[in-house]
């Protein structure tokens, strides 16, 4: 009879370890109340670039949490290696957060808070390493700025980390096989070689990331560092639209809702020719426009960044520590 009670606990004990060691990294459950978010026009919440609501507004009432966001459309990471006119993330969004932080106006307990960034569409796209406006700067000076906004977060108290990789920009309008000219690019180029390179830069960029990252979570005792696969994510959303949209048109992964193809002689004064889905139709596609993913993909990805942080789900996140 000892024994058999032995063998139960024993049985017990061991159903339990995988449950424990699935906590053993990243945040806990019901731990985050508070989102803070940094990076470019996917993120902004204050102006929207998918036509309706960003997907940081929709994880803030998914959660619920209270939303800080800082994030500011066309940014890089910093200006020193892609000079943009829109306020980067550490020029501008991270010196926005600590000011707000020293003078009190937002107070945030850092164990119940967590931060995400979402960059590098600009960085590697048109105007910057793409059309190589910036001789001397390389992927790697881009992904490693990226990552060392864990650092600089860290270094203020900041703990929890979710840092979000770039999607198969390769997939959108302005860099697919078949684009287009229009709003973010009129002139001529090649877009078979476009498409090739942007490829290239997303792949490489989000494994240097993940090394990065995975380097860096151990040297920094107390945080969680977690990495979202935003690539992988809309990988699976390109190739099985049905799982993902639920618009009344039938489903569309390579046209957008706000489609405008430009006039490159504009000589003629012919602005070109725009189609715009209107109503629930939008919801059929996964772009709003030539680069930005739908309302409808950012309810996803909201859906996926609330459920990796209140660890529902592990699909598209790998937790370092």
């Amino acid at each position: 009879m000892v024994q058999t009670n032995a063998l139960r606990l024993l049985s017990a004990c061991l159903t339990l370890v995988p449950s424990v060691l699935a906590w053993s990294t990243g945040v806990q459950p019901g731990q985050i109340q508070n989102l803070v978010t940094f990076g470019d026009s996917y993120t902004d919440a204050g102006a929207p670039a998918d036509g309706g609501v960003a997907w940081p507004t929709y994880a803030a009432g998914y959660g619920p949490f209270n939303l800080y966001p800082f994030a500011k459309s066309g940014a890089v990471c910093s200006n020193y290696l892609t000079p943009r006119q829109f306020p980067p993330v550490f020029e501008y969004q991270l010196p926005a957060y600590f000011n707000e932080t020293s003078n009190g106006t937002i107070k945030l307990d850092p164990n119940t808070t967590i931060y995400t960034l979402w960059i590098g569409t600009n960085d590697v796209g048109v105007g910057a390493l793409l059309t190589g406006s910036d001789p001397g700067v390389t992927l790697v000076d881009t992904i490693g700025c990226a990552v060392n906004w864990v650092n600089a977060l860290y270094a203020s108290g900041a703990r929890n980390f979710l840092f979000q990789n770039m999607l198969p920009l390769q997939n959108t309008i302005l860099y697919s096989a078949n684009s287009y000219p229009s709003r973010y690019w009129t002139a001529e180029r090649n877009t078979t070689e476009w498409n090739v390179m942007m490829t290239e830069l997303t792949n490489s960029g989000n494994q240097i990331s993940r090394l990065l990252l995975s380097n860096l979570a151990p040297a920094l005792p107390g945080a969680h560092v977690g990495l979202f696969d935003s690539y992988g994510l809309f990988t699976d959303m390109y190739n099985y639209p049905a799982n993902y949209l639920n618009g009344t048109a039938p489903l569309n992964v390579t046209g957008c809702v706000h489609s405008c193809v430009l006039n490159v002689n504009e000589s003629t004064g012919d602005p070109g020719v725009c189609t715009i889905a209107n109503g629930t139709d939008r919801d059929s596609f996964l772009w709003y426009d030539e680069l930005h993913p739908s309302e409808q993909s950012d309810r996803i990805v909201a859906r996926e960044i609330t459920a990796a942080i209140k660890r529902t789900s592990e699909e598209w996140t790998t937790w370092f520590s």
